[in-house]
């Protein structure tokens, strides 16, 4: 099918502050749509609370307007209901790395086929710019009274750490890179982490302008690979994972590299292991015959409850 971008418009306008990163986001995820063919109807968005969280509301997919950091096990539940969905997270850093964390480092145990895109700005932006999780010691950010005294979570570190399948870093003002990398995770055959620089004008804008982004971010050198080539050769991902962490622990924040970090393809999936148990996915599953009533015998379970 061929879809463009005008098919992908929803009938609602973004509200997001002038110059937001997440207006190049909405962009990126967009384009990815159209570059990997996907069809609109069986694409879902998921996402939590925050500024990034309203994005499934401009873009006409399905989408899922979840509670505050619980955006990814709504994602890997609707995934494992219908495989046959291509299933992305919108979330922002606070959601994901703050109180979602329970969720996304258990996320890598699993390994659903799911694509996590996050908006990454070092602020709660919808709540008048605390520091997030992702905020590196000593910055200071307009809703904070001092510079932040704590440590930086590293997301990409702890993702790999975790199990996930797939971690890249982007910024939001670089269309053209998000929008291949986030081609290569829907292609990717597990669970996928972008970590997407974000700007926030409002609460943050001395270190997440384009400007800061395109002076104190670049590219992965030309020869770094971080594809693992020989899925079944654990001793080569291994080796793949601790060059990526290496890297990744030597970074400065002033100097950050951008794109493909990790990639695991064909690593076991959860949809892998419940074919393997002979557990069809729920969508599978009759409930209803056709003229609607259930196919589901509770007799027994009320005779329990009776006695």
């Amino acid at each position: 099918m061929t879809i463009s971008l005008s098919d992908l418009n929803s009938h609602e306008q973004n509200d997001w502050c002038p110059q937001c990163g997440d207006t190049g986001i909405l962009l990126a995820v967009k384009n990815a749509i159209i570059q990997a063919n996907l069809d609109p109807k069986k694409v879902v968005d998921v996402s939590g609370i925050g500024c990034s969280s309203k994005l499934p509301n401009f873009v006409n997919v399905n989408g899922i307007h979840t509670l505050h950091g619980r955006a990814i096990p709504f994602a890997e539940g609707v995934k494992i209901a219908n495989p046959e969905l291509t299933v992305f997270v919108n979330a922002g850093d606070g959601d994901t790395y703050g109180i979602g964390v329970g969720h996304f480092i258990s996320a890598g145990r699993r390994n659903v086929d799911i694509k996590l895109l996050i908006h990454d700005n070092g602020v709660y932006g919808l709540t008048k710019g605390q520091i997030s999780p992702t905020l590196q010691e000593n910055m200071k950010v307009k809703g904070w009274p001092e510079p932040n005294i704590n440590g930086a979570l590293d997301p990409l570190s702890l993702a790999i750490i975790a199990g996930y399948t797939f971690v890249a870093r982007t910024q939001s003002y670089n269309v053209k890179e998000q929008t291949e990398l986030i081609v290569k995770a829907i292609q990717h055959k597990g669970l996928a982490l972008i970590d997407i620089l974000q700007g926030c004008p409002t609460y943050n804008p001395e270190y997440t302008s384009s400007a800061w982004f395109s002076t104190h971010t670049h590219p992965l050198p030309n020869t770094y690979d971080g594809k693992v080539s020989d899925p079944s050769n654990l001793e080569e991902v291994n080796a793949k994972k601790l060059q990526a962490l290496n890297l990744l622990m030597s970074e400065k924040m002033e100097d950050k590299h951008t794109g493909l970090f990790f990639q695991w393809e064909n690593a076991d999936t959860f949809e892998d292991r419940m074919k393997r148990s002979k557990m069809p996915p729920p969508i599978d599953e009759e409930i209803s015959d056709s003229e609607g009533r259930s196919t589901v015998d509770l007799s027994e379970i009320f005779k329990s409850l009776s006695t």
